[in-house]
């Protein structure tokens, strides 16, 4: 008899299946606090509900992909980034978190005595401009990297060509 073998594969059958699309029961919730001309068609460009629009942004928060890259069954890519920042100006997104946490309180309790956040830091890797006086790197534009064959520059610019060009030598080096 193997030992923990059980354990993984009692908590594969607990574990719950990843959300792609709002579930019938909270879309019925969170359609209360969006904007009613958001939930019928207006015209112009071809109409996309607003349901399509929250599975379209749930998508890319699950995957990370890029607004360009969502499955056209959830709409343009251009037109859910376009509804996501409209309802982040709006407060929509608020609103809904805030539903919902009040609907998950009041069905199974939240226990509001802590509350606990998970961060990670991670440097930019093409991080813009540095707010201090001087940067780090004042010879190179921010989107550069250095050239690992380029030995240091002196001060003052003065410069030792000999490493620039073998076998030739410089004016006043002749011996």
């Amino acid at each position: 008899m193997e030992r923990g073998g059980g354990g993984v594969a009692m908590a594969r059958r607990r574990r719950r299946p990843t959300i792609w699309r709002i579930p019938d029961e909270l879309w019925v919730l969170l359609k209360a606090v969006i904007p009613p001309h958001e939930l019928r068609p207006s015209g112009g460009r071809p109409w996309i509900p607003a349901r399509h629009i929250l599975d379209g942004v749930l998508f890319v928060l699950r995957t990370g992909c890029q607004w360009k890259a969502v499955p056209a069954v959830y709409g343009s890519g251009s037109t859910l980034h376009r509804r996501f920042q409209h309802w982040s100006e709006t407060g929509v997104w608020e609103a809904m978190w805030r539903l919902v946490l009040e609907y998950y309180d009041a069905t199974h309790g939240l226990e509001w005595r802590w509350q606990s956040a998970d961060t990670s830091l991670h440097k930019a890797p093409l991080g813009g401009e540095k707010n201090g006086a001087q940067p780090d790197r004042s010879r190179q534009v921010w989107h550069q990297a250095p050239y690992a064959h380029r030995g240091r520059r002196r001060a003052g610019g003065d410069r030792d060509h000999r490493r620039e060009h073998p076998g030739q030598e410089r004016a006043g080096d002749a011996a």
